[in-house]
């Protein structure tokens, strides 16, 4: 692939976006028990023993910062925006990590910023239905990501697929992109999930946090959003690179639904989690989930891209071994101790 364009004024913003989110997690992790941002290990947890959390506010810090500067230096308004509603949902999730807010409170916030994501794109002026779908498919994305960061390592690891994958997919052929502010983006939030990903690998020294997960969760919405209605990426493209933790989650609610089980409560019923326990090993389980997304889903996803006229078979091809392989290991079924 041809990089041309691309300046090593970039490139700097790209590797400070991983230094730095490894330096604020980093800090974070020292004054955690100080500041009270502790996850204590109960019933429904995958961790042994007490471990600092809140972590991601080094992604957030990071991602803003770089996201901030490229909207400011190209004049890119609808990014410093995005980055706007992201900072409400990161703050409304640090809140939370310091003590549980209601689950409605979460959900209308998740909502709100997911509708002023939509208003920012123009996409509100659609269909009333296909609104409502992309509306939903937000709000289900950030509590999905959410609910799949519950092992060391999982949460950002997915990240960095998805969005350096997605960047790399984008400028396949067309180098021409790598210049843009909304390219640039993609590869910088892959280096803030990959700086805390240093910090977070099993044996993790700090969890992500729901400032984390919710804030990276919307930014890589967004910017599966921004590319898909810029020409770069095809729908398909982005739902096969999210399908391991799309068939986990929501095949892990269909049935605590289906068998009665009080859904909106955490738990530990993921196919992901009863995996980690059923193996004694995190490490394990997420170099599983890596190894599936590099060696399968991506060539896939690569083939969506070339082929978009065949993006239908490639997502069977992606869910087929996803839905069967969750459903194999458990996921909904009630926690097993």
């Amino acid at each position: 692939m041809n990089t041309e364009g691309f300046s090593p004024e970039l490139l700097l913003l790209i590797a400070t976006s991983a230094l730095l989110t490894w330096a604020i997690a980093w800090g974070v992790q020292r004054a955690a028990f100080r500041l009270g941002l502790v996850s204590q290990p109960n019933a429904r947890s995958s961790h042994r023993q007490p471990t600092p959390h809140g972590g991601g506010l080094g992604m957030v810090l990071a991602g803003t910062l770089a996201g901030g500067w490229l909207a400011w230096s190209r004049g890119v308004p609808v990014l410093g925006e995005t980055l706007g509603l992201a900072l409400l949902l990161a703050m409304v999730g640090l809140r939370d990590d310091f003590r549980a807010l209601p689950v409605r409170m979460r959900f209308a916030v998740h909502g709100a910023v997911c509708t002023g994501l939509l208003g920012l794109l123009g996409l509100l002026t659609a269909p009333l239905g296909m609104v409502v779908l992309m509306l939903l498919l937000g709000i289900w994305w950030i509590n999905l990501f959410n609910f799949m960061d519950g092992i060391d390592g999982l949460a950002a690891a997915q990240a960095l697929f998805m969005l350096g994958l997605g960047a790399l997919l984008a400028a396949w052929g067309h180098s021409e992109r790598m210049v843009q502010p909304l390219w640039v983006m993609m590869p910088c939030l892959a280096a803030a999930a990959a700086g805390f990903l240093w910090i977070n690998w099993p044996p993790a020294k700090i969890f992500m946090g729901d400032v984390g997960s919710t804030w990276m969760a919307f930014m890589i919405f967004a910017m599966a959003l921004m590319s898909i209605l810029a020409g770069w990426l095809e729908i398909s493209t982005w739902l096969i690179l999210g399908a391991g933790f799309i068939a986990d989650a929501s095949v892990t609610l269909l049935v605590r639904i289906a068998t009665g089980q009080r859904w909106t409560e955490a738990h530990r019923s993921h196919a992901y989690q009863r995996l980690a326990r059923r193996w004694h090993s995190h490490r394990k389980v997420t170099l599983l989930v890596g190894a599936f997304n590099l060696l399968w889903l991506l060539p896939l996803a690569g083939a969506a891209q070339v082929w978009p006229q065949w993006g239908g078979i490639g997502l069977m091809l992606a869910y087929a071994p996803a839905l069967a392989g969750v459903t194999m290991w458990g996921a909904g079924k009630p926690n097993d101790g």
